[in-house]
Formats: structure tokens, C-alpha cells, sequence
């Protein structure tokens, strides 16, 4: 995908409304990728002002279907750029200008909160999960390594015996 994607960002050097970049989560732009949540490689995101989360990139990854994205952003529906809304977009943001700040405030706060502990959920639910596959494992290396000395002893004296197992019958 690298290629496609120096190839893409050659394309839009010149563009006004479209900045393609690449950050190395691995090295100075840890902290960058940790705080937008970069948990995969290649991940790509979008910003479209105001928006400072980014939305995550879930489309084809060869150079056209990168271009074709490219081409669809651009500065997105907000107060200051109504004429980028929808006639949807448009009628919620207006509804949504109408309400005290204080009430604004408050709704971010909420729906902050409660993504705040449905990531916090998930990440126990993931440990939790990790915690019973490691236990798993180490129970299941320790019945391989408690059964494995009956099992070569039963199948050696099937063979010295010639008798045939149920293996060999299938």
C-alpha cells in the first residue's frame, strides 16, 4: 500500500483542501497514534474541520479507490461552512445552534462520558478474554504434556501388534 500512498500524496501536494501525510506509530508519532486511537497498521483517518477525532477510513486501499476518497473531502458542514452541509446537515446543525451553550456543553460532556465507559468496558472485556485464552493455553500445553507419554505408548504397542487403530481404519 505504501507506493499507492506516496503516489496519492504526490497527486495532492498542490491541493489546498487535502493534506495527505503519513505518520510512524512506532517512533516519534507514538503519542499522535495513541491519542487518535491508531491501534492497526495501515490505519487511515480523515479531518474534516471542525472535526478533531477523525473518522476512520474503511474503503478499498488500492491508488483509485484512495483518489476517488481524496476527491470527496475536503472542508466538512459546520457553522463557519454551511455551504458544505447537506439540507439534513444543514437542518440539525441549525437546530443544534439554537440550544443554550450550556446545553450543548452538557450533551458533549454526556456523549463523551458514555463513550468513555464503553471503551473502558471493552478494554476490561479484552483483558478479561486474554486472561482466559492464556489459561486455556496453559492448560491445554499441560494436558499435551501430561497425555503425550500414554499416547506414544499406546500407539507403539498398536503397532508392534499390528493391530490397526481407529486412525488407520478411516
Amino acid at each position: 500500500m505504501k507506493p499507492d500512498w506516496d503516489a496519492l500524496a504526490e497527486e495532492f501536494a498542490s491541493s489546498d483542501k487535502v493534506v495527505i501525510a503519513d505518520v510512524d506509530c512506532t517512533a516519534a508519532g507514538e503519542q499522535l497514534c495513541e491519542r487518535f486511537e491508531v491501534q492497526g497498521f495501515p490505519t487511515i483517518k480523515s479531518f474534516s474541520p471542525p472535526d478533531e477525532d477523525g473518522e476512520d477510513y474503511e474503503g478499498g486501499r488500492s491508488l483509485d479507490d484512495l483518489r476517488e476518497f481524496a476527491k470527496s473531502l475536503g472542508p466538512g458542514c459546520s457553522a463557519s461552512t454551511k455551504e458544505n452541509c447537506s439540507p439534513e446537515e444543514l437542518a440539525e446543525l441549525e437546530e443544534v445552534m439554537k440550544m443554550p451553550a450550556e446545553a450543548i456543553e452538557a450533551e458533549i460532556e454526556a456523549l463523551s462520558s458514555k463513550m468513555a465507559a464503553a471503551s473502558e468496558a471493552h478494554d476490561a472485556l479484552v483483558k478479561e478474554l486474554e486472561r482466559q485464552y492464556e489459561e486455556s493455553e496453559e492448560g491445554l500445553t499441560q494436558l499435551k504434556k501430561e497425555m503425550k507419554p500414554r499416547l506414544k505408548t499406546l500407539k507403539s504397542a498398536v503397532a508392534k501388534s499390528g493391530a490397526s487403530s481407529a486412525k488407520d481404519e478411516m
